[in-house]
């Protein structure tokens, strides 16, 4: 009990530190933490509930199966099986998925990924090298969840990375809730410098996957 209260207040402070940044405008987008790993549970927000208020009733406890642990009125977000993929399949502990207009427009840019280089930031994905690149994933929005979260978990290799879904945001996962904070402020930098370049330099082909 005493886990699950700390990562209820973890979760809640991250999802005000979101909502501070408009990063969850009208109620989309959704927010995780693991609690337990043997069985796997995992606190993920309410679907359809305003995020920038604060209630008893943010976030509800699920299984490996994405079902209420206990017995509620509440429904998980709509995208909880996507988080479910991420735990059963890695080590990692927190997953945060936005609406962004940066992050909405790379997916109208490029096709199947997008290939970002030479920023300073990317140190904040733990990557070093000189001139470093990060390769990010693009899958289609799909209607039907079922079939979104087999797209989706096709692109879930390590215990943190991201995936963009085609007009419907970012999702972005790490070993912790401050690790993948700073990954997706990461993320969010890198993709509005770029379009911030491209409205400047407005030489790239729709479609292409790189640019630098």
């Amino acid at each position: 009990m005493r886990q699950l209260f700390r990562q209820w207040q973890e979760l809640s402070e991250l999802k005000k530190e979101l909502t501070d940044r408009n990063w969850f405008p009208a109620t989309s987008g959704n927010i995780s933490i693991k609690v337990s790993d043997n069985p796997l549970t995992f606190l993920v927000t309410a679907s359809g509930r305003d995020k920038t208020k604060t209630t008893p009733d943010d976030f509800l406890l699920v299984d490996q199966n994405s079902k209420p642990v206990l017995e509620t009125d509440l429904r998980p977000s709509a995208e909880t099986l996507l988080h479910t993929y991420i735990y059963n399949l890695t080590n990692a502990a927190c997953v945060l998925h936005i609406h962004t207009t940066d992050n909405n427009v790379i997916t109208n840019v490029y096709d199947q990924e997008v290939v970002l280089r030479n920023q300073e930031i990317i140190k904040a994905l733990n990557i070093w090298e000189e001139g470093a690149s990060i390769r990010i994933p693009i899958i289609e929005n799909y209607a039907h969840i079922p079939t979104l979260g087999e797209e989706f978990r096709k692109h879930i290799h390590e215990d943190a990375g991201a995936v963009l879904i085609r007009n419907h945001g970012i999702t972005v996962w790490g070993k912790d809730g401050f690790d993948t904070k700073k990954r997706l402020e990461a993320y969010e930098f890198l993709f509005q410098f770029h379009i911030k370049l491209l409205s400047i330099k407005g030489d790239v082909q729709h479609g292409a996957n790189t640019y630098s």
